[in-house]
């Protein structure tokens, strides 16, 4: 179901890019860096947080970590994530799959600066082995994604 809503939205947003599917996982960083052939920065790696009382996503790049420090100077709290059946109810779809693309509701989407080191980033598509590849500004503009920079330096 989550592999279909990412499909239909972008058929209804963005027809010109494709979803990739795998035979290989691509659930974590290094397992879909190895299957595209990419560095691990690439990966656009989506975490699912809770903003106080509301769930939000942080685009990040694969090699990035949270800078504790700077997300709280951003976002007043301390960033905590959702449990993994948290993020399959808020964004229907599985951890290894999370995505901005195909959301079943509003959710605030955060891309972090560090995905504009790069060309082409390569975000999960709603499934453990599927993916697309497309540009940090035309991702954050499909999902009107907030650019923020929270990540370690």
């Amino acid at each position: 179901m989550s592999l279909d809503s990412v499909r239909a939205f972008m058929a209804a947003n963005a027809p010109e890019i494709e979803v990739l599917v795998t035979e290989a996982s691509t659930a974590t960083v290094p397992e879909a860096a190895a299957a595209h052939g990419v560095e691990p920065g690439q990966i656009a790696k989506t975490l699912s947080l809770w903003l106080k009382d509301e769930a939000v996503l942080l685009v990040l790049a694969g090699d990035a970590r949270i800078d504790n420090r700077k997300y709280k100077d951003r976002f007043e709290t301390k960033a905590k994530m959702l449990s993994a059946d948290e993020v399959l109810a808020q964004t229907s779809h599985p951890v290894g799959g999370v995505c901005p693309f195909g959301l079943p509701g509003d959710l605030r989407i955060f891309a972090d600066q560090s995905l504009r080191r790069y060309e082409m980033i390569i975000p999960a598509a709603g499934a453990p082995n599927a993916s697309l590849k497309i540009t940090p500004d035309q991702m954050a503009a499909l999902v009107g994604a907030e650019w923020v920079d929270v990540a370690q330096e």
